[in-house]
């Protein structure tokens, strides 16, 4: 082996890591925010957690990803510890299948089915398709599709490289009596923790140990303690994201360790213990490639049986090992480790939004009910949470426009754009519900009342904004756009009725049957409930306009207008909101 087998062995890595970096990216992009809606449902329990931890390591391919998805996760307080233990375990089963796919390139047959299941033979067709959905496809799921393709043609050619760059070894003097050196199971375990550290990669750790396997210069002595130390060196990735995040994020990280440090050791003194007394003939047997997959699986499946029934234990030791929990971060939800999946990331602004809308709703509906029976409790309740809106439409805005930067599935770039347009409305409304506050401390300070038809007036008015509203907010919440739909008639309804109430309100005037005193007050509080309509309006335009893809707003509500199913929709609803 010369200097240039060195950099070909260099030159695979890059393109193994680069591959399944690629593929991973791609597959979490197409999953969207579905893989931390799911972490949210299906973890109640560790075998629960454990088969979706399992399930969703297979399909991104990545145990690294989902640990720090469950960091950030944990870190923004959507998950509480004891519900990561199980995805934990289940995500170093799941990435057992890398090491089975990259065995196949030990095929060694004459027989044409079985040289097509070898990756190097089929994987020039999955880079051609790959590159073919890339380049013509017009629709992003495909050519995601096709990225997926092309990053495994790449781990597979990286695989490749790495295999023929180590090939000479087997005749190299000297190699066999290093390689003796890892019988010690010590120093396998150190030299397979330190190397997959440095590379952040278990899958990569494996594949080059699978490519020294083919040489036929490594036995199952010296291979098993290095696939256990593989397993405490992929701890490094958790360990990293665990920096700068809450003391409850950093729990994750030592139940990860420990995990695999309790697993590794309870491996070797049984292996080496049950080798002391049964004296196991296969150590000093030649392992291939399938042979590192086998006792791969066999390890994983082996801790995670041993540890399963412990779930507790592991989260008592590593709340122990952090004991106190930081309560200072009350939007944590905003974690930058959630960006390196940006599904995830997505997925979590909705959550948030969904709040914030909710939040927007019980603001309006706290004031309204100041103009009847004014207190205190609800001023502060109604201040506190403007205060809380303005607080989200920054995060959440700054947020967005991070995650718009990573590479998004087409979904997640409409849910974008819907968040961006509503979070201002919400906002908006926020500040429109300080604003009638301040009319009802206005009412109660001069201890100043409507008129009596007045006040009918606009209590018709306040139950056609409260549908409106409702509308609006369950629309948005459920992604609806059939009753988004039902907002613009009422929208146009409640212009109407405050155009009805400003003209009885002149006339009064002019019978000397209301004071310019409560004129201005009632002015303000009708210009606050139309502009809190117009604000529901946009936002069940937001939600058509994702669902149906329409940019053009202005174009898209003349339209309805015109439509025959809206002036039927308007007729009902001034009929049900009709001025006494």
């Amino acid at each position: 082996m010369d200097i240039f087998s060195l950099f070909a062995l260099c030159g695979g890595l890059a393109f193994f890591l680069y591959g399944m970096t690629t593929m991973s990216k791609s597959l979490e992009k197409m999953a969207g925010g579905r893989l931390e809606r799911l972490l949210k449902k299906m973890t109640s329990n560790p075998i629960k957690g454990l088969l979706l931890g399992a399930g969703i390591t297979i399909a991104i391919q990545s145990s690294s990803a989902v640990t720090v998805m469950l960091v950030g996760m944990v870190n923004s307080g959507v998950m509480d510890l004891g519900q990561t233990i199980g995805v934990i375990m289940g995500s170093n089963v799941g990435t057992t299948l890398t090491a089975w796919i990259l065995a196949l390139t030990g095929i060694e047959s004459e027989s044409f089915l079985l040289n097509l299941m070898k990756p190097e033979n089929f994987s020039p067709l999955f880079a051609l398709v790959g590159i073919l959905l890339i380049m013509a496809s017009k629709r992003q799921r495909r050519r995601d599709v096709g990225r997926i393709l092309i990053g495994f043609a790449i781990l597979m050619a990286g695989m490749d490289m790495m295999k023929n760059a180590v090939s000479p070894l087997a005749d190299l003097p000297g190699f066999s009596d290093l390689l003796t050196a890892f019988n010690n199971p010590i120093l396998g375990v150190l030299v397979g923790a330190v190397f997959t550290a440095v590379i952040q990669s278990s899958a990569a750790s494996v594949g080059i140990l699978q490519a020294l396997a083919l040489t036929g210069s490594l036995s199952y002595g010296m291979a098993i303690p290095i696939i256990m130390g593989q397993n405490i060196g992929t701890c490094v990735t958790a360990l990293i994201s665990s920096i700068g995040v809450s003391r409850g994020a950093k729990r994750v990280s030592v139940i990860h360790v420990s995990f695999n440090v309790i697993g590794t050791t309870a491996g070797l003194l049984l292996f080496y213990g049950g080798d002391l007394i049964f004296h196991f003939g296969f150590m000093d047997y030649a392992i291939g490639a399938g042979g590192i997959a086998l006792c791969h699986t066999i390890f994983n499946i082996f801790t995670t049986i041993l540890l399963l029934p412990f779930s507790r234990q592991l989260e008592a030791l590593a709340r122990k090992a952090v004991k106190e929990e930081d309560k200072s971060m009350e939007f944590a939800f905003l974690d930058p480790l959630l960006l390196r999946t940006p599904g995830a990331a997505v997925s979590e602004c909705v959550s948030m939004t969904n709040d914030m809308a909710a939040l927007a709703q019980e603001c309006i509906l706290a004031s309204l009910k100041q103009l009847h029976t004014y207190s205190a409790e609800g001023e502060g309740k109604i201040l506190d949470g403007e205060s809380k809106l303005d607080l989200y439409e920054d995060r959440l805005s700054g947020y967005l426009v991070q995650i718009s930067q990573h590479g998004l599935s087409m979904e997640d770039i409409h849910t974008v754009s819907r968040l961006l347009h509503a979070i201002n409305d919400f906002e908006r409304i926020g500040d429109h519900a300080l604003n009638i506050q301040e009319s009802a401390r206005e009412l109660k300070e001069k201890g100043i009342t409507f008129s009596a038809s007045a006040a009918a007036e606009l209590k018709v008015l306040q139950d056609a904004l409260e549908e409106a509203l409702h509308l609006a907010v369950s629309s948005f919440q459920a992604d609806d756009p059939v009753s988004a739909r039902a907002v613009e008639p009422l929208e146009e309804t409640i212009d109407q009725l405050t155009d009805e109430i400003r003209a009885r309100h002149v006339h009064r005037l002019q019978n000397g049957e209301c004071t310019i005193q409560l004129g201005f007050v009632l002015n303000d509080l009708l210009t606050n409930l139309e502009r809190v309509s117009d604000h529901c309006s946009n936002i069940a335009v937001c939600v058509i306009e994702e669902r149906e893809d329409r940019s053009d707003r202005h174009a898209y509500l003349h339209d309805m207008k015109e439509a025959t199913e809206f002036s039927a929709t308007l007729k009902q609803d001034m009929n049900k909101y009709k001025l006494p």
